[in-house]
């Protein structure tokens, strides 16, 4: 198989959950066909993923990319722990990385390299477990590790409540637009399971171009 094979595979339960969801849910029996050619992938390590995930909270797309490649200036194109911790916080700091940003990334970098996380047993642990170790880390809060779910582990069954992205779609197709309560998002999402990963997934596509996900 070749590496552009590998990147663009399905999750193999894909087509399953596809399948259940045009059955159990009107609204997405809309939205999936638009969306057919595309589907979830995931890319980079796990330290890679969740260091670009830090580096681009609370700031725009454009922001976000152009912090990013002024960290792998300086730490290199393929970061790791060990060339993180060696750069330090006044090194990236000296590249232009905020403060905050620095300190979070370093904190990363000492929990992969020390390891205090367990990125070799993620597959075998439930979700929560796999929370539970990201949100010790600083920088990393709920919202932050769901995504990691989905977009690296691609984890079948998530349903990131905190995601103004979900919230907003499930507000437009369900509530006429009407602003939802996480309890509302929550009784939206029960005819999903437990492929919620897989509906929220079409639902951001469906906000598609205003707030495209990669």
């Amino acid at each position: 198989m070749s590496s552009a094979d590998i990147a663009i595979a399905k999750p193999d339960y894909w087509e399953e959950a596809v399948a259940h969801l045009m059955r159990r849910d009107r609204i997405l029996k809309k939205i999936i066909p638009q969306h057919s050619e595309t589907w979830l992938t995931s890319r980079g390590s796990p330290f890679i993923t969740l260091a670009r995930a830090i580096l681009g909270q609370q700031i725009s797309n454009k922001a976000a990319d152009t912090l990013w490649q002024r960290f792998l200036e300086t730490v290199g194109k393929r970061p790791t722990p060990s060339s993180v911790l060696t750069i330090g916080v006044q090194g990236l700091r000296q590249a232009g990385l905020p403060q905050r940003k620095c300190e979070y990334v370093q904190d990363l970098a000492a929990h992969f390299g020390e390891r205090r996380v367990h990125p070799e047993k993620w597959d075998a642990m439930d979700d929560e477990s796999v929370v539970s170790e990201l949100v010790a880390i600083r920088g990393i809060g709920r919202w932050t590790a769901e995504m990691f779910l989905i977009f690296h582990l691609q984890r079948p069954d998530v349903l990131p409540l905190d995601d103004l992205g979900l919230l907003k779609a499930i507000s437009l197709h369900y509530f006429s637009g009407e602003p939802v309560s996480r309890f509302e998002a929550r009784e939206v999402s029960s005819a999903w399971q437990p492929w919620r990963t897989v509906a929220t997934w079409y639902l951001w596509r469906s906000l598609e171009p205003h707030t495209a996900l990669n």
